[in-house]
């Protein structure tokens, strides 16, 4: 069964110093670069998901900055895949779908950011578009949300999208417990 890592706007912005910046970014960055190497190492499909801001007065991710572009700690190498997307879903009005097909891919390994917005959304849409997905609980990040005029701490909201995605969308594991698994 052929596999592809998608790895989900790790972008300036969410690291320290950018727009948006989540907690625990760093570590996740760390992660999903060590996921990206193994990638790498086996010979399994690289798809790296870069989101474009197209509202007028965005925040974060406004073309042409360098909060919009890949971090460091997974830059794309020379032929690596780079998707770009306008919507949380990495699919919606995208080529991913052509991409995944045309190589044959049945499984996909996963990491990126946030965990409640866009790696939920992508992950969601690829088991219901037939993959089988394994997240990398640790190579993704959020942020603390507001609620009924409560502080959700971004712990409890990455907790939270991992155990609802866990068991029918998708098999969430550490990364360090996903590598040995990555194996074309």
């Amino acid at each position: 069964m052929k596999s592809a890592l998608i790895l989900i706007d790790i972008q300036n912005d969410y690291f320290p110093g950018g727009k948006m910046e989540l907690v625990g970014a760093e570590n996740a960055g760390k992660n999903a670069g060590s996921l990206l190497n193994a990638a790498r190492q086996n010979g399994i499909l690289i798809i790296h998901v870069q989101h474009l801001s197209t509202m007028p007065d965005a925040p974060f991710f406004i073309p042409e900055t360098q909060g919009v572009m890949i971090h460091n700690c997974v830059k794309p190498l020379p032929g690596e895949i780079v998707v770009q997307k306008n919507y949380p879903n990495s699919f919606r009005e995208t080529n991913l779908q052509e991409i995944l097909t045309k190589a044959g891919i049945e499984n996909l390994v996963i990491g990126g950011m946030m965990t409640h917005m866009c790696v939920d959304a992508t992950v969601r849409a690829a088991a219901d578009l037939g993959y089988q997905c394994k997240l990398a609980s640790d190579a993704c990040a959020t942020r603390d949300l507001i609620w009924g005029g409560e502080t959700v701490p971004a712990k409890y909201v990455h907790m939270s999208f991992l155990s609802a995605l866990s068991g029918v969308y998708a098999q969430v594991l550490l990364t360090a417990d996903l590598i040995p698994q990555m194996k074309e």
